[in-house]
C-alpha cells in the first residue's frame, strides 16, 4: 500500500496562531523558506518529514495531532449529507478533501445547515405541533449537537481525563473504588442506600440521598457513584467545558454536562496511564481487563476507543453500539472509518451477527470500498430488568482498528490477515457506498448511475455503472 501524504495546512495555520508567530517567524523555525511554508499552510504541498521533525523538537508538538482523522469525519459526513435526495449531483472526492482539509469551519457549518433543513423537513413531514405554536423556533436536536460534540473532540476530553485520573490516584484506601467513591459522597454529607428500585440512581438533593438499585451489577453501581462524584465536586471543571462547546440550547448542555459525568466515572475506573498499559500488557483482552479494572466489556470497550491522550496515545480504535434494529446508539471513531449520521450499520458487518449467537466473541476480518483493511469484534450485551418479567435491553457492540494493529490484539491470533480473500467487504451507508456488486445493497448509490435491464435479474432490479 502506497505511503499516504500528509496535508495539514489548517492544523498548521491553526497551531501558529496559538503561538502568535507570524508566517516569517513560524517557517525561521521550521527551518523551511516563506513560500514553503505558504504551500503547506495552504495543502499544495504536503508536511515533510523534516518539517514533522522541527514541529516536535522546536515546539514540543504531538505531531500525531496532524493526522487525517478530523478530515476523514468531516469528509464522511459530508458525504453522507450530500448523498440526500434534494441534492441534484454529489461534489467530487476530491473536491470534499480540499474542503475538509483547507476550510474545517465551512464543512462543520455546511453540515450543521443540512442538520437543520433535515430536523425542518421531518418535523413537517410529521406536522409536528411544535411549529404551529407561537413563538416557537427551529433548534438542532440536543441530543444530535452533543453526540456531534464528542464526535469532533475525538471521544477524548483532556481536563476531565485527568481529573479522574487524578482522583483515583488519590482516592483513600479502601476494598473497592466503588466503596472509595461512597466514603467521600458520606464525608460530603450525603447518605448512600442500596435499594431495590428500578431506578440506576436516585439524587436527593434537598435530603442529600443517594440511591443506588440494588439490582445493578457491581460495575454499574460503582460507576453510577463515580458519577454522582463528579456531578458534586467536579461541578465547575464540567461547566468551564461545557462554556467552552457553546451549545445552542439548555437542554444540550444538560446533556452534555451528564455526558461528561459519564466520561469522568469511566475515567475514573479506568485511569489513562494504568489503564493503557494494561491494556499493551493484555493485548486488549477485554475479559482481563474488564476482571482487571472491575468493569464491564461494554465500559472496557468504550474507554480502549477513547485512549487518544496527545504524547500518549493508544490503537486508534472504533467503537459502535447498535440495537437489533440496528440504529446506531453509540458511536465513535479514531479510525479512518466513520460511522455513518442517519439510519444503521452495513448489515455485513459482524455486529449484527453477534445477536445470534450472546455470549461469544465474533471476529471479522473487513475492508472498506477506500481500499483500508480493519480486524473487528462484535459481542452482544444484554442488560437484564432485574426481575421476572421486566424488559431486557438487548445490545451488540463492536470494537475495532487497523489490521496494521494486529499484533498488538490477542483477538487477531490465529486470523490469516496475509491472505486478501479473508477481508469480508463492508461499507459505511448504502447511498454513499461505491461497491457496484453488493448482494445486501438496500438502495441505488447516489454517486453512480444505474442501468436497467428488463430482460434480465441479477440480485438486485439494476446494475450500478
Amino acid at each position: 500500500m502506497p505511503v499516504q501524504k500528509l496535508y495539514a495546512g489548517a492544523k498548521l495555520r491553526d497551531l501558529r496562531g496559538r503561538l502568535a508567530l507570524t508566517q516569517k517567524d513560524f517557517a525561521a523555525k521550521l527551518g523551511v523558506s516563506l513560500p514553503y511554508l505558504n504551500q503547506m499552510e495552504n495543502n499544495n504541498r504536503p508536511v515533510s518529514t523534516t518539517v514533522l521533525l522541527a514541529l516536535a523538537q522546536e515546539f514540543g508538538f504531538d505531531v500525531t495531532e496532524l493526522g487525517q482523522g478530523d478530515a476523514e469525519r468531516l469528509i464522511t459526513d459530508m458525504r453522507e449529507a450530500l448523498a440526500d435526495p434534494i441534492f441534484a449531483e454529489t461534489p467530487p472526492l476530491a473536491d470534499l478533501r480540499l474542503t475538509a482539509s483547507n476550510a474545517p469551519a465551512f464543512a462543520r457549518a455546511f453540515l450543521e445547515l443540512h442538520r437543520a433543513y433535515r430536523q425542518t423537513h421531518e418535523r413537517l413531514a410529521s406536522l409536528d405541533e411544535a411549529l404551529g405554536r407561537e413563538g416557537s423556533q427551529l433548534q438542532p436536536s440536543p441530543w444530535e449537537e452533543v453526540r456531534d460534540f464528542f464526535h469532533y473532540c475525538d471521544n477524548y476530553i483532556d481536563a476531565v481525563d485527568r481529573a479522574a485520573e487524578r482522583y483515583a490516584t488519590l482516592a483513600p484506601e479502601e476494598p473497592s473504588l466503588r466503596e472509595a467513591a461512597i466514603a467521600r459522597l458520606r464525608r460530603r454529607g450525603v447518605t448512600v442506600a442500596l435499594a431495590d428500585i428500578q431506578t440506576l440512581r436516585h439524587y436527593d438533593p434537598e435530603a442529600r440521598r443517594l440511591t443506588l438499585s440494588a439490582r445493578a451489577p457491581q460495575e454499574t453501581q460503582t460507576f453510577q457513584c463515580l458519577l454522582q462524584v463528579a456531578l458534586l465536586d467536579y461541578g465547575p471543571l464540567l461547566d468551564a467545558t461545557l462554556d467552552l462547546a457553546r451549545f445552542q440550547s439548555d437542554a444540550a448542555r444538560s446533556i452534555a454536562k451528564i455526558g461528561l459525568a459519564n466520561y469522568f466515572a469511566g475515567a475514573a475506573m479506568m485511569p489513562y496511564r494504568a489503564f493503557l498499559a494494561a491494556a499493551r500488557e493484555m493485548r486488549h483482552d477485554l475479559e482481563r481487563l474488564a476482571l482487571a479494572f472491575g468493569a464491564s466489556i461494554e465500559q472496557v470497550a468504550h474507554r480502549l476507543s477513547t485512549l487518544q491522550r496527545p504524547g500518549a496515545k493508544g490503537i486508534p480504535f472504533f467503537f459502535v453500539r447498535v440495537d437489533q434494529a440496528g440504529t446506531i446508539t453509540k458511536r465513535h471513531s479514531a479510525t479512518r472509518l466513520q460511522f455513518a449520521r442517519f439510519g444503521g450499520a452495513c448489515p455485513l458487518w459482524n455486529v449484527h451477527r453477534a445477536f445470534e449467537t450472546p455470549g461469544r466473541f465474533l471476529r471479522q476480518l473487513a475492508e472498506t470500498p477506500d481500499g483500508v483493511r480493519y480486524i473487528s469484534l462484535a459481542r452482544d450485551v444484554s442488560k437484564p430488568g432485574g426481575h421476572y418479567g421486566a424488559p431486557v435491553r438487548r445490545y451488540a457492540i463492536a470494537l475495532g482498528c487497523e489490521v496494521a494493529h494486529a499484533g498488538a490484539l490477542v483477538y487477531a491470533d490465529g486470523l490469516d490477515i496475509a491472505r486478501a480473500e479473508a477481508f469480508e467487504p463492508i461499507g459505511i451507508s448504502c447511498r454513499i457506498c461505491e461497491r457496484r456488486d453488493c448482494h445486501q445493497r438496500a438502495v441505488p448509490p447516489l454517486e453512480r448511475k444505474l442501468s436497467i435491464a428488463p430482460d434480465r435479474r441479477e440480485v438486485l432490479p439494476y446494475e450500478v455503472e
